[in-house]
């Protein structure tokens, strides 16, 4: 349960949230996105409460869980287009281009059941790009990957962050971005 929590973090930013196995990090993300329900306080983005238009803040994040969000009987293009499709109209060749930025290139036809666990983290962050939304909120985006694909994470952040955006990362692993641009929140257990 996570108590006494009051904090800003304003765009160019980066919050890291660290802590043990089950210190929060987890539901602070959920609760920051709308899907566990506050008991007390408010999460404001743009200066407005979340609740009073939860459709429109959705619009605005892409939220990476610590499993990604694809489904298995589909390809990994299809996943994309779908997923990025609940937003906005997304064309084969965008889908082809940023899974190859990501390091997946060629990956569009392949079934997700077919990818390995980083290809997989790899197929959902080329979602996150895609969905071009302002606020990141991402749990353990570094999971399955090699140093490579790790490194990689930290250098989109860091283009997402010096855009404007702004990202919530829970980790146990630092994620390599400019320290100016980040900010710390350590939870404890209990």
């Amino acid at each position: 349960m996570l108590r006494g929590l009051a904090l800003d973090v304003a765009s160019g930013q980066v919050l890291q949230v660290t802590g043990a196995n089950g210190a929060g990090k987890t539901s602070l993300l959920r609760a920051l996105c709308g899907l566990l329900h506050l008991e007390a306080g408010r999460i404001t983005w743009g200066g407005r409460d979340v609740r009073a238009d939860l459709s429109a803040f959705h619009g605005s994040l892409a939220y990476l869980g610590h499993e990604p969000p694809l489904k298995v009987d589909l390809t990994a293009g299809e996943n994309i287009r779908y997923w990025v499709g609940l937003r906005r109209r997304v064309r084969p060749a965008e889908i082809a281009d940023t899974l190859a930025s990501v390091g997946v290139p060629g990956l569009a036809d392949r079934f997700v059941r077919t990818l390995s666990a980083g290809q997989r983290r790899r197929v959902a962050l080329a979602g996150v790009l895609l969905l071009a939304a302002p606020l990141w909120l991402l749990d353990e985006p570094t999971a399955h990957l090699d140093s490579g694909g790790q490194q990689l994470v930290g250098q989109l952040i860091e283009q997402h962050v010096r855009a404007g955006g702004l990202a919530v990362t829970a980790v146990h692993h630092e994620i390599a971005v400019s320290p100016e641009r980040v900010r710390r929140l350590e939870l404890a257990r209990g």
